[in-house]
């Protein structure tokens, strides 16, 4: 299976609107690798947490080593 790179992950959490206004602007996101937890239960490989700019939710992605996105919260 290929894996994706921080910088790729970080493009696809830009790339996913906000959950609540629907925008893609955002303050800040943050891509870290996911815990040996998530990776076994979830296979996520990243997780994300964005901050939206235009309404200020905060949302949290995984996501999987091939690009998918896993949930968001």
């Amino acid at each position: 299976m290929a894996r994706i790179t921080r910088e790729r992950a970080e493009r696809i959490a830009k790339a996913h609107a906000c959950e609540r206004c629907g925008e893609y602007s955002y303050k800040r996101v943050t891509v870290t690798p996911a815990s040996k937890s998530q990776q076994d239960s979830l296979k996520v490989m990243w997780q994300a947490l964005k901050v939206c700019g235009v309404c200020g939710t905060q949302q949290e992605l995984g996501i999987a080593a091939d690009g998918d996105i896993v949930y968001v919260g």
